[in-house]
């Protein structure tokens, strides 16, 4: 792990990933939107939703069927909307990868909270 990801939960994390993969796509589209770091942000955030979805699928999962089930339905949304356009995907869909990744990444911290 990288310094200073050791003292945090898998939960935690993960919500770090989310917010660091919504926080470079954002800065992917400011300025000059270079197709290069757009797309380079985009395969990033695909990852992040990759590992997400083999979490959720993954049987020893704790999550409640319904959060398994929303996770999963999101992960194929941001796959399929980020292969669809690639770099030439509108503000109006990449507004929507970042406030879902800052949506989820609050949840996840949320739940994390309640647990301790």
């Amino acid at each position: 792990m990288q310094d200073g990801l050791s003292d945090l939960s898998a939960i935690e994390e993960q919500a770090l990933v989310l917010s660091q993969a919504a926080i470079e796509l954002d800065q992917a589209r400011s300025g000059k939107r270079d197709p290069f770091v757009l797309t380079t942000a985009l395969e990033a955030n695909v990852e992040v939703w990759v590992a997400i979805r083999a979490l959720v699928d993954d049987p020893a999962t704790t999550l409640q069927p319904n959060i398994r089930e929303n996770l999963r339905r999101l992960s194929v949304f941001v796959a399929s909307s980020t292969f669809m356009h690639g770099a030439n995907i509108p503000d109006s869909t990449l507004n929507t990868l970042i406030n879902i990744n800052f949506q989820i990444s609050e949840g996840l911290l949320e739940g994390a909270n309640r647990r301790n």
